[in-house]
């Protein structure tokens, strides 16, 4: 079976059955901070390092992929959530599917990032590796660091194809 996946844009709304989306906007919680000079976006992603774990910080630099694509090759992190924050000024495509059963071509989502948007997975949610576009994409990725194994991967029975923007 294939499945040709439909963009949507990314929102906080649209996205919150996969985690939360990180960007700067009045629908947060904001607020000025350190003598007037900077406006604080707080508490905008539920870090999760899991049980035994430890939240760390690393970058990640993805190689763009190119369009059509075919979505064979899912993970997920089941001890804990990872955030991804990019620094490149690119926008960049965001795959998922619901924490659970091991997902089908037809439950996948396919979100376009903007550059000033970040993604935060929630633990157990199946997603699709780094999807640069535009060019060498570098993101600051915070994480689990911590005992057992945190990442599983799963190859689809189908694909799901991911059309020319």
């Amino acid at each position: 079976m294939t499945v040709t996946l439909k963009l949507e844009p990314l929102t906080r709304e649209a996205f919150k059955p996969f985690g939360d989306v990180i960007e700067v906007s009045d629908a947060v919680q904001h607020f000025t901070i350190n003598d007037g000079n900077t406006e604080r976006y707080h508490d905008l992603a539920n870090i999760d390092p899991g049980e035994d774990g430890k939240a760390i910080v690393s970058i990640f630099r993805g190689q763009p992929r190119t369009l059509p694509f075919e979505v064979t090759l899912m993970e997920r992190h089941p001890k804990g959530s990872q955030a991804f924050i990019p620094t490149s000024g690119y926008p960049y495509l965001v795959v998922v599917a619901p924490a659970g059963p091991e997902p089908k071509p037809s439950d996948l989502r396919l979100f376009l990032a903007q550059p000033h948007q970040g993604v935060n997975y929630a633990t157990g949610v199946w997603h699709h590796a780094l999807f640069s576009l535009d060019g060498v994409a570098d993101f600051i990725v915070i994480d689990r660091k911590g005992p057992g194994d945190n990442c599983d991967f799963y190859t689809m029975e189908g694909t799901a194809t991911i059309p020319e923007l």
